[in-house]
């Protein structure tokens, strides 16, 4: 059979490239493609590894797609090696392994591959596979930097932003951040935003600001949308527009964005850029509740307690109140408190009434802190000095305690 050579082989290869977006790949290639790789060709064994990864013209098959994979990175094929490294990475049609993946990213990186540096350097700055030396990912990110690696650019400027690997150098770290988000970057479109907002590294501006947040919104980033959303409704770096707030907090709630959930819910509560409707404020707030937003949940919990949007609901509005409590929502914590003094929703119980007020004394200020307080003081009066004890030693646990 006589083998493809010059044109043939740049057929072949095209074909492969059409495979990719139309599924299209002839048997003839498909076969030839198969022989080169048999005789030892790392770019047809590369290839091959490729079309197991897809499926395309052979089943989907990760196994075989690693064993191409090593072939051609054992003869130093650089994106086989970084490809072998990524499925070591991953655990994906091997055992993952951390030590492995740090080799093969290592031998792609050092033959210049942009993407295997940048991975190897992120490795150094995890500690994974590896020992953690943020000097050599600082090492790594800036080769892939040089090299116009967007995610590499914006990962060295965090190491110079906190001083990691490197002196900390604010304006160095807006620097690469820059030059990421012009890239399209949208974590380095929204980081430099906010480093407009802050004058971090840069002055402020909250024009620049505004215009980083609304490149990376329109590429469809749900905290850029939602953070647009709020300077549209503040006027911030922009002429106030409710209408366009509402649009943009709309886009990111409807990428499931509990940030944006719960904004969405508030404008329809107050009615700021739609007509006021309680009862879809409350769908949106419990849509943020239920993903563990704390504020949300203090929110659902007042719509229970007071009937807004639904039918009053003691219970309800003590479990919605307990969950934002639990992630130290300081006024959840004060109502908490208040409905165990009271029985209301909850059995009376007055010790777990002092815990939950004494915790929302800590957190509270000016005029809530002294209401939070007189609760607290008026129930301590019904407790005897051992209960009393007992509720402060639950406080104290509850402070001590990181995860709940």
């Amino acid at each position: 059979m006589r083998r493809p050579t010059g044109l043939r082989s740049t057929l072949i290869a095209t074909c492969l490239l059409l495979s990719q977006t139309t599924g299209l790949l002839g048997q003839r290639d498909l076969r030839e493609l198969r022989d080169r790789a048999e005789e030892g060709n790392p770019a047809a064994q590369f290839n091959l590894a490729r079309l197991y990864v897809s499926g395309t013209g052979v089943p989907q098959d990760d196994l075989e797609a690693v064993r191409w994979y090593r072939l051609a990175a054992a003869q130093g094929h650089t994106a086989a090696q970084h490809n072998l490294g990524l499925r070591y990475d991953l655990g994906s049609g091997v055992d993952e392994d951390d030590e492995e993946a740090v080799r093969w990213y290592r031998l792609a990186a050092d033959q210049g591959h942009w993407e295997a540096q940048f991975r190897l350097g992120r490795m150094y700055a995890d500690g994974t596979g590896i020992e953690r030396n943020d000097a050599a990912a600082v090492d790594w990110y800036r080769r892939a930097a040089d090299q116009g690696h967007a995610e590499a650019q914006y990962s060295l400027g965090q190491m110079y932003f906190n001083g990691r690997g490197v002196a900390r150098n604010r304006a160095e770290a807006a620097q690469w951040v820059t030059r990421a988000a012009r890239l399209g970057n949208s974590t380095a479109q929204i980081t430099l935003a906010s480093m407009y907002e802050r004058g971090a590294g840069v002055p402020v501006d909250e024009a620049l600001a505004f215009r980083w947040y609304h490149l990376a919104a329109v590429q469809g980033d749900p905290t850029a949308q939602v953070t647009l959303g709020y300077l549209y409704d503040a006027g911030t770096g922009v002429t106030e527009d409710d209408e366009e707030a509402i649009r943009w907090i709309r886009r990111a709630a409807d990428q499931s964005n509990a940030e944006a959930q719960f904004a969405l819910g508030n404008m329809y509560l107050n009615g700021r850029g739609v007509a006021p409707d309680p009862s879809e404020a409350v769908q949106w707030t419990r849509l943020a509740a239920e993903q563990g937003l704390p504020r949300a949940q203090f929110n659902l919990g007042m719509s229970y307690d007071t009937g807004t949007g639904v039918d009053p609901d003691p219970a309800e509005a003590a479990r919605w109140f307990r969950r934002a409590a639990e992630q130290g929502e300081a006024t959840a914590q004060q109502n908490l408190g208040v409905m165990y003094a009271n029985g209301d929703g909850v059995p009376r119980d007055f010790v777990t009434a002092h815990q939950w007020l004494s915790l929302a004394t800590v957190s509270l200020e000016g005029a809530s802190q002294a209401t939070a307080t007189g609760y607290r003081d008026i129930v301590a009066q019904q407790l005897s000095p051992a209960q009393l004890a007992e509720a402060e030693r639950r406080a104290k646990e509850w402070v001590r305690t990181p995860e709940r």
